[in-house]
């Protein structure tokens, strides 16, 4: 039997009516943007997971090539890897692998090709730092004093002005510009930590050329 509806009731569902009338499509319209939004959440953080599985699996596959000294094979899965995972931590862990193990080959131009590669697209601050730090060094290894002093002259972390000044004092060194890496060294070993054994070698450096660590006032 059907139900009569008292004058009350008959009167919300008359407003109740006219609000759907006015606001219906709005709010379905609403529903179905945040269940989109959730539903296009949800894909992403899928993708991402699956982004990453493979990359990590590709990464593994970089380390056994490197370990197995196979540098042309480092080369391809570094390369697959970062064409199709660029954004990943992973390919930026490669592309210092595939770089410093091109470097111990002496195979300087891979070397910088890799490390470049870090530098242009890594998303981590860090291993972008330690790409320059290392491309520094392959291009001392070239004699290019210049380039490699302007990939020291960018700005890096804090943590990394230590060893960016003893890496721009060694090419001011062998640039025959005594003074000036005398000054980078110096920066370079009051920046170190005093229990670090790093900071014996710069002070080794100092000594090389004439300088030693001033004494501590109060000594």
């Amino acid at each position: 039997m059907a139900r009569h509806f008292d004058l009350e009731e008959q009167e919300q569902i008359a407003q109740f009516k006219h609000f759907w009338g006015t606001w219906g499509n709005l709010i379905t319209w609403s529903v179905i943007v945040i269940m989109g939004a959730l539903a296009a959440w949800n894909g992403y953080r899928y993708w991402q997971a699956r982004q990453a599985q493979q990359a990590v699996a590709m990464l593994d596959a970089v380390q056994v090539a490197a370990q197995s000294n196979d540098l042309e094979r480092v080369q391809q899965i570094f390369a697959d890897l970062s064409k199709d995972y660029p954004r990943t931590v992973q390919a930026g862990v490669a592309g210092l692998l595939a770089g410093k193990e091109f470097a111990n080959a002496g195979r300087w131009k891979e070397s910088q090709a890799s490390l470049r590669w870090v530098i242009d697209n890594s998303s981590e601050a860090g291993y972008s730092a330690l790409a320059r730090l290392r491309l520094a060094g392959v291009l001392i290894q070239e004699k290019s004093y210049d380039d490699a002093l302007a990939q020291l002259s960018v700005s890096f972390p804090p943590e990394f002005a230590a060893i960016v000044a003893d890496r721009k004092g060694d090419v001011l060194d062998l640039q025959g510009k005594k003074q000036d890496a005398i000054a980078e060294y110096r920066r370079a070993y009051d920046g170190l930590n005093e229990q670090l054994a790093y900071r014996q070698v710069v002070q080794a450096k100092l000594d090389a050329l004439g300088a030693g660590v001033p004494a501590k006032e109060g000594a």
